[in-house]
């Protein structure tokens, strides 16, 4: 399933995203 494969890639650059832009717990 090359689309289950693209929404998880998609959802963990999204969270890499998100942990850089509001580094929170440092």
């Amino acid at each position: 399933m090359m689309l289950a494969l693209f929404i998880t890639s998609l959802g963990v650059f999204l969270y890499m995203v998100y942990v850089l832009l509001k580094p929170e717990r440092f």
